[in-house]
């Protein structure tokens, strides 16, 4: 049995170490998620006027490496974490992500100075990665190591809560933006603005980062001084069971995550010609189901437990996938928008419940660098890649296929989940 130490938080810790992690999140994930949603116009100023498509293909594959980042990212940032402490690392991703994405909102076009500007944004745009990669183990840590032992489902969740939200804003800055600016103005310097929001946004949780203390649980380390010398070494011989965990369980968290809130949109436009204005509207409604879901959710596997959550979430994902995938093809605007609601709820479930397991696998002393690597690992694989692979299937094999790309991510995880042992109500490993 592990040595295990009680949690002595007090409430409103908790709820400043809730607020620090989120904000600093969901501005994190609204830098990410701009790039997306600007593509078209990021196409059209970094590479060469003429062939639409192979700019938008290779404005594509610069968002794809920023997640090939994400990896090495983990690999520096979680080690650093657990040497350094994880509020002082949290306080670097936020400053790194903020002066990447700036960077990208003030970077010449290709007319201005040539092949140098796509080269420029696939730099800036894997500093975003790499930052991204300390930011969302970071803060999961951060948060499991404030919270208490009966109430930590909920208070971690508040990471992927706060990343939806990011998501949500990224999404309706840019319709926003579309709206009141004419196409001329949007491509000539409007696609800009949502990037050189990162400025305010960024200091604004850089402030509030830097004001939090440390974890409880971080700080028992340092006083006893028994912070690990190489903890990235350490997890690996001490928890690689744990990292092999992580990535199975997190294969149909970042599956379904960016088919629902990345791929979806696009496959209501460009595969069932539907307006920008319904795949807004339903990309939004899917959005506010996650974030009506989430938190609740997350609170009831504090009750049930974790393992309950998780084997429903996948299941639910096994078994529904394919007929939610003929609804959004049945024709009707609305039985689409409902398919899509119901893939954001399937996905909420098993948001709630993920991030806290993952979390709870590891010790205190490696639970930064093993997390993070895992989780990591997984978004490289499989949540980048998700948008790219499934619009190829469509292409190849026809308007379902991410529904089966689905259901296997969420077969693979359900084999993960049910090898895992519960971890609800129980203390942190120390």
């Amino acid at each position: 049995m592990p040595t295990t130490t009680p949690t002595t938080s007090r409430p409103a810790a908790v709820r400043r170490a809730v607020v620090g992690a989120s904000i600093g999140n969901a501005v994190e994930w609204f830098d990410f998620a701009i790039y997306g949603f600007l593509a078209t116009f990021i196409a059209a100023n970094f590479f060469p006027a003429g062939d639409d498509t192979a700019a938008l293909l290779n404005t594509f594959a610069i968002f794809a490496a920023a997640f090939f980042a994400r990896p090495l990212g983990g690999f520096v940032f979680g080690p650093l974490g657990d040497r350094l402490g994880r509020q002082r690392v949290l306080a670097i991703v936020i400053l790194l992500m903020s002066a990447a994405t700036l960077a990208i909102g003030l970077l010449p076009t290709y007319a201005t100075i040539g092949v140098a500007a796509p080269l420029l944004l696939l730099f800036f745009r894997c500093l975003q990665g790499f930052s991204a990669g300390g930011e969302y183990g970071g803060g999961a840590v951060y948060l499991a190591e404030y919270a208490s032992d009966e109430r930590r489902g909920l208070t971690v969740t508040f990471m992927a809560w706060s990343g939806v939200v990011g998501f949500l804003l990224g999404s309706i800055t840019v319709t926003v933006l579309q709206a009141a600016l004419p196409a001329a103005a949007m491509e000539s310097y409007g696609w800009r603005i949502p990037f050189l929001l990162a400025a305010p946004l960024g200091l604004v949780g850089l402030y509030i980062r830097l004001r939090l203390d440390d974890t409880p649980e971080f700080t028992r380390l340092s006083t006893t001084d028994d912070v690990a010398k190489r903890p990235l070494r350490e997890a690996v011989r001490t928890s690689w069971t744990s990292i092999l965990q992580v990535i199975g369980l997190f294969l149909v968290f970042n599956v379904g995550y960016y088919v629902v809130f990345t791929f979806l949109p696009t496959y209501l436009i460009r595969t069932l010609n539907y307006s920008k204005t319904a795949s807004f509207t339903s990309i939004t409604l899917a959005s506010l189901t996650a974030l009506v879901l989430i938190l609740p959710l997350a609170a009831l596997s504090d009750r049930v437990g974790r393992r309950p959550m998780l084997i429903g979430g996948s299941a639910l994902f096994v078994v529904a996938a394919y007929p939610l995938f003929l609804l959004l093809n049945s024709g009707s605007l609305t039985a689409a928008i409902t398919a899509h609601c119901l893939l954001a709820a399937i996905e909420s479930v098993y948001i709630s419940a993920a991030v806290t397991a993952g979390v709870e696998l590891f010790a205190t002393r490696v639970r930064y660098s093993g997390f993070s690597v895992g989780y990591n690992i997984a978004v490289a694989g499989f949540g980048g890649t998700t948008p790219y692979v499934v619009t190829w299937l469509t292409s190849e094999t026809g308007v379902l296929a991410p529904a089966f790309y689905l259901m296997g991510a969420a077969l693979l995880s359900l084999l993960t989940v049910l090898g895992l042992r519960e971890t609800a109500g129980t203390r942190l490993r120390t």
